[in-house]
């Protein structure tokens, strides 16, 4: 019986080696709302404020912003790894100002297995603390911590709020 728990543990544990998370939080400039609205219209200002990263991103399906919607992301030649991803948007919640999205296609599931993100904007003195979390399954045991989309993560955020404080 002792013998049976501690299999299946070891299975457990084994199969769940995959799974990770990241957290990052960013302090931002523009003030909550601004801030929160710029994600929320990312269709159109993601491409503005980081045009090295962007190339487009189209609505494919729904409006873009509520839930459901998804989302063609483009990215420029220069981008590692990645040349398009679709996301689709989960869950928002505008009281709370946080949106959880999931990655549906694209290079990243090629290493992913699934990949959801999600990010929260609170008030932090005049500006806004932006919390941005990931929460993954690697295809494979080989494949990195998706450092790489945390770094790209923090600056599309720092574009953005560059972008905003300027507008």
């Amino acid at each position: 019986h002792h013998i049976k728990q501690y299999y299946s543990l070891s299975i457990k544990k084994k199969m769940s080696s995959n799974l990770g998370k990241i957290d990052v939080e960013v302090e931002v400039k523009t003030p909550v709302d601004k801030f929160w609205n710029g994600i929320r219209d990312s269709t159109n200002l993601f491409p503005k404020a980081s045009p090295n990263e962007y190339k487009s991103i189209e609505v494919v399906e729904g409006d873009g912003k509520s839930v459901g919607s998804v989302l063609l992301i483009k990215y420029t030649e220069g981008f590692p790894l990645v040349t398009f991803s679709k996301e689709k948007i989960e869950s928002i919640d505008e009281a709370n100002k946080t949106l959880v999205y999931s990655v549906i296609d694209g290079e990243t599931l090629k290493y992913y297995k699934s990949f959801k993100g999600s990010l929260t904007v609170t008030p932090k003195g005049n500006g806004s603390l932006v919390k941005w979390c990931c929460e993954f399954e690697k295809a494979s045991d080989e494949i990195p911590e998706p450092q790489i989309i945390k770094d790209f993560a923090v600056k599309n955020f720092k574009n953005l709020d560059a972008y905003l404080i300027g507008a």
